[in-house]
């Protein structure tokens, strides 16, 4: 699985390649009920095929119609305001009505996009920087900072893994949950010292570590984007990751395992010299209550509460309070 940006990037940049004039559309701002957020992409090919959204499905087809007749944007990125009302939405087929600001660029060459996907292959975090007077486009590599950033002068939009998941231990779990982070823009490594875990068929895009856990652990950078996930149902190197992770400020530390093996935890983590406040910041076991039991589940239960915490959605919200 590939992420949203990445697959409109690359599918335009591929219709580029071919000589086809395309439109590059993205959501500036929202207002009411929308389906996609800002920052949320578009690629328009001249026959009106698209990839990508920022609608549920009405916007799309009026913008692939405009482009088509040739009649969408022009030689400098150009803002429109799309307002659909809740009758009209009903008879578009949109859930509801709202409001969206999109920028649309006219692309008419492989080199406006081929250097941004080389790096978002390369699994380099970047910022796109459009200046809306001119139509000049840069690119930042480096740290996150904000992920979509809108001015009166320029819009700033961050591409490839602006977070990491540390998953400690492979496995079954361990593959599904990297597979789901990376189509979410996660940067997955996984990490396994164990000689009989060595991965015969690794996925493309995940980094393999032998390194043990706490070393790996104390090697992360920008650790307010870092989840760190222990799955390797062996104390030896769950025990080590969590330890050195308890000792950094990353927004989410999970732990597989029974509440009776988190129970055990709690008491070797106490015993090491960990307070009750530290241990606390430990969801055991990882994952929201869906009634998992496949692999599969497991791994999505624990990415939802992942992203729960990311977004800071409270208890009581999942719980539909």
């Amino acid at each position: 699985m590939v992420s949203d940006d990445l697959e409109v990037i690359r599918t335009a940049t591929g219709w580029l390649g071919d000589g086809v004039r395309v439109a590059l559309v993205t959501v500036l701002k929202t207002w009411g009920s929308s389906p996609r957020p800002p920052g949320a992409l578009l690629a328009i090919h001249g026959s009106g095929h698209t990839v990508g959204s920022v609608s549920g499905g009405c916007v799309e087809e009026t913008l692939a119609a405009s482009h088509r007749k040739g009649e969408l944007g022009g030689e400098r990125p150009s803002l429109v305001d799309f307002g659909v009302e809740e009758a009209e939405a009903e008879r578009l087929g949109l859930p509801c009505g709202g409001r969206l600001e999109l920028m649309v660029e006219l692309l008419s060459s492989v080199d406006n996009l081929k250097p941004l996907l080389d790096l978002m292959d390369n699994g380099q975090l970047t910022a796109r920087r459009v200046v809306l007077e001119s139509g000049e486009v840069t690119l930042q590599t480096g740290g996150a900072g904000v992920e979509f950033d809108v001015t009166r002068e320029s819009v700033t939009k961050v591409f490839g893994p602006a977070w990491q998941l540390l998953l400690i231990g492979n496995g079954q779990i361990a593959r599904h949950l990297a597979q789901m982070a990376i189509s979410l823009d996660y940067r997955v490594t996984i990490c396994d010292p164990r000689a009989e875990f060595i991965d015969q068929n690794p996925l493309v895009g995940v980094h393999y570590s032998k390194r043990m856990p706490d070393d790996e652990v104390r090697r992360l950078k920008d650790v307010a984007r870092t989840a760190v996930v222990t799955l390797a149902h062996d104390p030896r190197q769950d025990d080590l990751g969590l330890t050195a992770a308890l000792e950094r400020a990353l927004f989410y530390i999970g732990a597989l395992g029974s509440r009776r093996s988190a129970e055990k935890r709690r008491g070797r983590l106490t015993e090491i010299g960990h307070s009750a406040d530290q241990i606390a910041r430990i969801h055991a076991p990882a994952g929201l209550a869906i009634g998992s039991k496949r692999p599969a589940e497991i791994a999505l239960s624990i990415l939802a509460q992942i992203t729960a915490v990311r977004n800071r959605v409270g208890a009581a919200s999942l719980a539909g309070g």
